[in-house]
Parts: C-alpha cells; sequence; structure tokens
C-alpha cells in the first residue's frame, strides 16, 4: 500500500515538473518575442492585424498537420462553443492588442504590465475556481497596481529619444494581460479535457477565421519575396517559437498545475526581454522604471507566498 502511495507521489512529482518546465520555456520565449514584435511592428512592412493572420495561419497549419498523425479525438458540440470563446480570449485579443501595443510602448514598460498577469489570474481564480483571497493577497495586488500607476505617470511621453512609452500601448498591454489571464482560469476545465494538439488546431482555425475578414487582402498583397530576410527570420520565429511552441506548451502546464501558478512564470518574461533590450539598444533604464518594477514584482511576490492549499499541484485525472 505504502509502495502504491509512494509511486503515485512520484507521477504527481513528475507531471508537476513538467508542467513547470513547459511553463518557464514558453515565458522565456514570450521574453525574446517582445523583442521580435517590437522589430517587426517598426519596420512597417505588414500591419498588426495580418501579421497575427499570418501567425494564426502558420502555427494553425502545423497543428493540423500534427494532428492527422495523431488518433482522432471526439469533441463534445457544446465544448466548440467554449474552444471558440477561448480562442477568442487566449489568442485573438490577446494578440491583437499585443501586435497593437508594441509599436506604441517600450520593451520594458511592456514587460512590467505584462507581469500582473499572476494577480489577474489570482482573482478569475477566486471567481471560478474558488480559491480563497487572504490579506497578504489583497495587499500584494495594491502593491503591484501603486507600480503600475507610478509607472504610467513616469514614463508617459518621457521619451529619450531612443524608446517612447503612449498611453494608448500601456492601456492595450493591461488588456493583453487580463484577457489572457482570463483564458487561463475560465477555460482550464476545457483545456484539460482534450489533448494538446486536438485543443491548440481549433483554437487556432477560430482565430484565422476571425481575422481573415480583416487582413486576408493585405496578406495575398503582400510581396514575400521582396521581404528583407532579417524580417523573414523574425517572421519565423514568431510563428513557430512565440506562437507554436508556446501554445503547445502553456495547455500541457495547465493540465499538470494550477492556473495562478502558470502565470508567475510571466516572472521569466520581463527578466529576459528587459536585458536583450537595453544590450541592443532599444530601451534604456532610469531610476523611475527600477522603482516601478520593484513595486509590481514584489506585489505579485506578495500574492505568490500567499498561497492556499487549493493552489498546490492538481491530482492526476482519473
Amino acid at each position: 500500500m505504502f509502495s502504491g502511495v509512494k509511486n503515485q507521489k512520484s507521477v504527481i512529482s513528475h507531471k508537476t515538473g513538467v508542467g513547470h518546465l513547459a511553463c518557464f520555456i514558453a515565458y522565456a520565449i514570450f521574453g525574446f518575442n517582445i523583442i521580435v514584435c517590437k522589430d517587426l511592428t517598426k519596420c512597417g512592412e505588414i500591419s498588426p492585424m495580418a501579421l497575427f493572420c499570418l501567425r494564426s495561419i502558420g502555427a494553425g497549419a502545423i497543428f493540423w498537420i500534427i494532428g492527422l498523425f495523431m488518433p482522432s479525438e471526439h469533441i463534445e458540440r457544446r465544448d466548440y462553443v467554449k474552444i471558440f470563446f477561448a480562442s477568442v480570449l487566449g489568442f485573438f485579443l490577446t494578440q491583437i492588442t499585443f501586435l497593437m501595443a508594441i509599436s506604441d510602448i517600450t520593451p520594458m514598460d511592456c514587460s512590467i504590465v505584462s507581469s500582473l498577469s499572476p494577480i489577474y489570474t489570482m482573482i478569475i481564480a477566486a471567481i471560478v475556481l474558488h480559491e480563497p483571497i487572504t490579506i497578504k493577497k489583497a495587499g500584494g495586488v495594491a502593491l503591484s497596481l501603486c507600480g503600475i500607476i507610478y509607472l504610467i505617470l513616469n514614463s508617459v511621453g518621457s521619451g529619450d529619444g531612443v524608446t517612447q512609452t503612449g498611453v494608448g500601448g500601456l492601456v492595450l498591454m493591461i488588456l493583453n494581460s487580463l484577457c489572457f489571464s482570463c483564458y487561463l482560469g475560465i477555460f482550464k476545465p476545457t483545456i484539460t479535457k482534450y489533448s494538446v494538439v486536438t485543443f491548440m488546431k481549433w483554437i487556432f482555425l477560430f482565430s484565422t477565421i476571425m481575422s481573415l475578414p480583416f487582413a486576408v487582402g493585405e496578406v495575398v498583397a503582400i510581396d514575400y519575396r521582396s521581404l528583407p530576410s532579417t524580417f523573414v527570420a523574425e517572421l519565423a520565429f514568431l510563428i513557430v517559437c512565440s506562437t507554436f511552441i508556446t501554445y503547445l506548451l502553456i495547455p500541457i502546464a495547465q493540465k499538470h498545475i494550477r492556473p495562478t501558478l502558470v502565470s508567475m512564470y510571466s516572472y521569466v518574461q520581463p527578466i529576459i526581454a528587459i536585458a536583450v533590450s537595453i544590450s541592443i539598444g532599444m530601451d534604456t533604464l532610469t531610476w523611475q522604471k527600477v522603482l516601478a518594477a520593484v513595486t509590481v514584482f514584489g506585489g505579485v511576490v506578495l500574492v505568490s507566498y500567499s498561497r492556499s492549499a487549493k493552489d498546490s499541484p492538481l491530482p492526476p485525472r482519473k
């Protein structure tokens, strides 16, 4: 009996480790993605909607091709509606707001704002999954909110000749984090119900259908042969790494660890994005941004250290 319990704990520990590793890789890629998308939108070769459409078509095609070599999986009719709305929140709105915001916000400010995702997820998880909100969690939310307000007051319109943040970019990035947090917190039951490939191929099909009416004209009219090689390489990274791989790994993580823990890995994203953006001269470090970052991260850490028993790894599905 004890051996069976020990083996079960070993399996849970292994699956939890897989979930954490998947999260780390996904959010590390998201960190580089901020720099790549900033460069793609800056060159003006393609609009945000057309860029979204291309990444949706590209990543979706990869998932559907992989699905041809996997056992067929039946999806309940009512779940198609859930998957559609998961596509709206988890990819369409999340990525459109990001691609529209990135041209109007510095990589550092973008990273700081996106780190609020764990707090949004905590609130949504409290509503949907009934995870309790403690005084420490509420204090963390308030602290991070103060950091964001301070960032807005000290970043908007204060360009240094290299980078500049606009209020529109900050608002869009807040919406970006909120939409993705809703996706993590609301649709976990549906995500864990089906295989990653089955779920994601429908997510991207719905996203492509939503974007085509707005972008098909531009996507067809682009002279792909004349695109700079750097642009093509960055676009390939966006489709394969930032879209296909990350959206493959995040559902894997969601199957094994809770939404709050998944979103906690957004800490990895700003560390990478800030380091790279400063090293290549795309952003500059100021004491105001450091103070805002410390305040925001401090609030999120306060939230993370107030986890209850319900935040522990999920047991294996039977």
